[in-house]
């Protein structure tokens, strides 16, 4: 009788321990997280670029500051307005890039759109990064085959600024200014 009452006084106090464990969905997610870090993608959870709003992974590749990217906004078609200019079959454009991609970024930016999972749902880049807004569905061998790809993509692109970079001051202008 005695032994029973401890095994349910250790039960009663292990269950609590039992529901702070990660689910396999979280752990396959932090492995996933994980494995992006150590190849260099910046991973954050935050509100979400799309109108309902919410909660969403981003993934983000940074440019070298001195090869800036387009900006350029893609969103899925299943949560984009009809309103919005259609890219490619199921991904429309919200913001538009200023130039015109070149026709090998291009392609490879429609490759990379066919191949995402049904849960990418935003695909932006700005000056500084490449980023992929989605719900994390991969394990981390099929987000690796997206990572080559998308890192294709991210070379592209880097260095094709919408607006030219800044041009820096001389000596003689930076005095000139500074007397202003």
């Amino acid at each position: 009788m005695v032994w029973l009452i401890i095994v349910l006084v250790m039960g009663l106090m292990l269950s609590p321990m039992m529901w702070l464990r990660p689910s396999l969905q979280q752990q396959r997610m932090g492995q996933l997280r994980e494995a992006a870090r150590k190849s260099g993608i910046r991973v954050k959870l935050g509100d979400s670029p799309l109108h309902e709003g919410g909660q969403m992974a981003s993934y983000r590749w940074a440019y070298p500051g001195e090869y800036p990217g387009p900006r350029f906004v893609l969103v899925r078609e299943a949560v984009a307005s009809d309103a919005l200019k259609p890219f490619m079959d199921g991904w429309r454009w919200r913001v538009e890039p200023l130039r015109p991609l070149p026709g090998e970024a291009r392609a490879r930016l429609e490759t990379v759109l066919a191949e995402l999972p049904m849960d990418a749902k935003v695909v932006e880049s700005s000056r500084e990064a490449l980023t992929l807004w989605w719900e994390e569905s991969l394990g981390v061998d099929a987000f690796e085959r997206h990572r080559s790809n998308i890192l294709d993509l991210h070379q592209q692109l880097a260095g094709r600024p919408d607006e030219p970079a800044p041009r820096k001051l001389g000596f003689r202008e930076m005095r000139d200014q500074a007397r202003r």
